[in-house]
């Protein structure tokens, strides 16, 4: 397992999608309303395949079942087994995505022998007065929550921020959320496609139809207590790796670059994801280079524990582990 691994996107037509991930992000693709990229996916029916060196043509699963605490890490690997913890994306929000939320890992096991779905938010480029919503104002009772639901006034009891470019949200599970429309953004979150969609803005499909809502589902699942303030404060330094977040789930730090620097990876028991969300840069370990693009990711086994990233402009990554 020495090698720098890239994957084809995989893209995901949505409702709400739009044209930010072939025009800004630069995915290959003739569709209109492409609302997510799946970076590095190990969902049953759409896991990523390598795009390059010896290992081009195999999927994710392959390389873990080959590779085992090679690639992921042997505390990783003994809690995971075969199955990749993580699903990594960019998402593109021409319109608001439904008001939703996500059950937690013991719920998501009874109902749907699932995970849960804990996960996080980089904004890397917002349209004017383009927003987020996540939590509540205040705390809610469900009896309230219920009535604002019933009335379509619920908008007027959470919590919708203006966001900008490098703003950060945590959303663990139980947190109402939706994306805005004209945001782009980079998501972190668990492996897991159970989504409780609460409200979806009455919109149709192009057939007419309306898609499903969780109602009954939620409402054990919701988190009705609030927060004074729901972004995630950072600061970061320059050719420097700062923490943004933290979980049992995931770890997410910064790394605005525009020089060479080495990068240990000594410390972690992991693999280590890259996600380039502004500029470009090289990496380089052994006689391997692999060049990373705004809104491409890449995948570094755990097994390889130093390398060089270099950047000749002004570029920032994302570096996502699990501690």
């Amino acid at each position: 397992m020495n090698q720098l691994l890239k994957f084809k996107p995989i893209l995901k037509d949505k409702i709400w999608g739009g044209e930010k991930l072939v025009n800004v992000l630069n995915k290959t693709s003739n569709r209109t309303y492409i609302g997510e990229s799946w970076e590095l996916s190990d969902v049953k029916g759409d896991t990523s395949v390598v795009v390059n060196g010896d290992l081009k043509g195999k999927d994710l699963k392959e390389l873990i079942v080959a590779f085992t605490s090679d690639l992921m890490g042997e505390k990783v690997y003994r809690h995971f087994g075969e199955d990749f913890p993580l699903l990594i994306k960019f998402i593109d929000a021409k319109e608001a995505l439904s008001i939703q939320l996500h059950p937690h890992d013991d719920l998501a096991k009874e109902r749907h022998n699932s995970f849960g779905k804990t996960e996080m938010w980089y904004v890397m480029q917002a349209d004017k007065n383009a927003n987020l919503i996540v939590g509540f104002q205040k705390e809610v009772t469900p009896t309230e929550y219920l009535h604002h639901l019933e009335n379509k006034t619920l908008t007027d009891i959470l919590n919708i921020d203006e966001v900008k470019k490098g703003d950060v949200y945590f959303i663990p599970t139980g947190r109402v959320h939706a994306i805005g429309a004209g945001v782009l953004l980079a998501e972190i979150q668990q492996t897991s496609d159970i989504t409780y969609r609460i409200y979806d803005w009455d919109r149709p499909n192009p057939d007419g139809t309306y898609r499903e809502l969780h109602t009954e589902e939620a409402l054990d699942a919701i988190d009705y207590s609030a927060k004074e303030s729901y972004k995630t404060s950072y600061s970061k330094q320059q050719n420097e790796i700062s923490e943004i977040v933290s979980c049992q789930y995931f770890t997410t730090n910064i790394l605005p670059i525009n020089k060479t620097i080495t990068v240990s990876h000594k410390q972690k028991d992991s693999f280590v994801i890259y996600m380039c969300v502004e500029g470009a840069v090289e990496f380089h370990y052994n006689n391997q280079k692999e060049s990373l693009k705004m809104g491409e990711t890449i995948l570094v086994p755990a097994c390889i524990k130093e390398l060089e990233i270099s950047s000749k402009h002004q570029s920032e990554l994302l570096e996502v582990y699990i501690k």
